[in-house]
């Protein structure tokens, strides 16, 4: 059996996943290539154990600032969990394996809108980037969306996915930077201007600050820095919040794209180029940059600290989240029935027709 016959194949340095230990955190990452949302969790002899769940066109993972709340963007719907400890502790066959259970709890229907990056508010509203209507939205009990606000330069709010709006940065609980891939204003616009014309956008002010950008994503705010990568190119680059001027950082080596704080590090999704892609075709910078995982960057340093490759099963990540204070978390699809057996009450939580177990 080679590496590709074995789903999920990894292989990482035995620092990376220490250093997540040291943090007493795991990892998140979506692919919306194979479905899945997956959690990253370290053990105590250096290894990383995974957990893979099905979610259709899974893309942008967001939490609140209280942790016990998680979102994740798919096709046609964002899907709000709630965690619980109690229902961990108990989980059928494996008990006190698990510390955290991530339990389905709010389905948002908002149609096939092509969501990238969402997000909580400072009170739990949902702010998420609706990228075929070029706009950032808050999701709704009676819309398919609500839109929040749109780039200056789109004139009006339609199906046509006109600039590729992508990634979004909160700040102080609201929207405050996005990324596109253009400033155009006509049907797909961007398909034909990839080559570092990417903007980033000050949502505040509505004007677009930063300019030049090879495909940017996931903008960030680290403290007062402002971060984003440039998949195109695989950089991290750092834009100068009052000049937009903007610092490549580092090079990685791929397509970059999903960047979560860990401390001092940063963790950095990577993702292969598809040659059978006529539109990542024309990415000479990383024609041959077939690998996808995770790159471990320590800030202070610039150094790389860790490296995660998948040899299966995953080839495009599309974000990356880290669960702090969460050291095996395990999460439940509606796909699958066993989460019509857990029962949360706010004293008490069952398993199916088991005893209930005090809170």
């Amino acid at each position: 059996m080679t590496s590709q016959d074995i789903p999920f194949k990894i292989s990482y340095n035995q620092e990376f996943a220490e250093i997540v230990r040291q943090h007493n955190s795991s990892i998140a990452i979506s692919t919306y290539q194979a479905g899945k949302l997956i959690f990253l969790s370290p053990t105590d002899d250096g290894r990383f154990i995974q957990l893979p769940r099905s979610f259709s066109k899974a893309m942008g993972i967001g939490e609140s600032s209280s942790g016990n709340k998680l979102v994740l963007a798919c096709k046609d719907r964002i899907e709000l969990f709630s965690r619980s400890r109690e229902l961990a502790q108990h989980y059928p066959k494996f008990p006190n394996k698990y510390d955290f259970l991530y339990l389905p709890r709010v389905t948002y229907y908002t149609s096939a809108i092509d969501v990238h990056d969402v997000n909580f508010g400072s009170s739990d509203e949902i702010y998420a980037v609706n990228t075929l209507f070029s706009c950032v939205i808050k999701l709704s009990e009676q819309y398919n969306f609500e839109p929040y606000w749109k780039p200056e330069f789109i004139s009006d709010i339609s199906p046509e996915d006109r600039c590729h709006l992508n990634g979004m940065a909160m700040e102080n609980g609201t929207p405050r930077y996005a990324t596109a891939f253009c400033k155009g204003n006509s049907p797909r616009a961007w398909r034909g201007t990839i080559n570092k014309e990417g903007i980033l956008i000050d949502i505040k002010n509505n004007h677009i600050l930063a300019t030049g950008l090879f495909m940017p994503h996931s903008p960030r705010i680290l403290g007062n820095r402002l971060l984003c990568l440039c998949s195109g190119n695989g950089t991290l680059v750092e834009i100068n919040r009052e000049t937009g001027e903007n610092e490549i950082l580092y090079t990685f080596d791929g397509f970059a794209r999903g960047l979560s704080v860990m401390g001092e590090y940063l963790i950095v999704g990577i993702s292969s180029v598809r040659k059978s892609s006529s539109f990542f075709g024309q990415l000479n910078e990383l024609k041959n940059k077939e690998i996808s995982g995770l790159r471990l960057l320590h800030l202070p340093t610039m150094q790389l600290a860790g490296k995660l490759d998948y040899f299966s099963s995953v080839e495009e990540i599309y974000d990356v989240h880290t669960l702090k204070n969460v050291t095996r978390p395990n999460i439940l699809s509606t796909d699958k029935e066993d989460h019509n057996l857990a029962i949360q009450l706010e004293s008490k939580t069952y398993w199916g027709k088991s005893e209930e177990h005090e809170k």
